[in-house]
């Protein structure tokens, strides 16, 4: 656990890491979902780059499931190497084994480096990725 927090705390990452003991909790917790599972890469026996992915069950779509990637990374002095095309390769296939009719992921803005890197491997920009900061605002505005 203390390896995958590590990546996070990459420029163009999170600025504050978990700490290790509400990390785990969070780890157990997203173990008790059916399909939501935090996978990571190695290299020699490091832990070089992580992802989550959740497939989720739809109403929608006549029922088809859908993949979400989240928390993608790479460690900083091993991007390029193909180790982030190797997880979201990994990734696909798992959606594809599942039925999923897409797999999704967003970027935050400033991340245009994780951007060009999702559009050489196929990714489309689709649709529009709007949020509710919650840390920040407690209610809808009213129109």
């Amino acid at each position: 656990m203390p390896h995958i927090l590590s990546l996070y705390s990459q420029p163009e990452m999170d600025e504050e890491i978990l700490p290790l003991e509400r990390a785990k909790e969070i780890f157990y917790k997203m173990k008790s979902y059916p399909d939501y599972r935090v996978y990571v890469a190695t290299h020699q026996g490091e832990v070089v780059g992580t992802f989550a992915l959740l497939i989720m069950d739809n109403l929608a779509h006549m029922g088809t499931p859908s993949g979400v990637v989240e928390d993608v990374v790479v460690k900083e002095d091993l991007q390029g190497q193909g180790i982030g095309k190797q997880m979201m390769r990994f990734a696909l296939d798992l959606c594809c084994k599942k039925g999923c009719y897409k797999m999704a992921l967003s970027s935050s803005l400033k991340r245009e480096r994780a951007h060009r890197f999702y559009e050489t491997l196929g990714f489309v920009k689709h649709g529009y990725s709007f949020l509710i900061d919650c840390r920040n605002k407690t209610e809808v505005k009213d129109v």
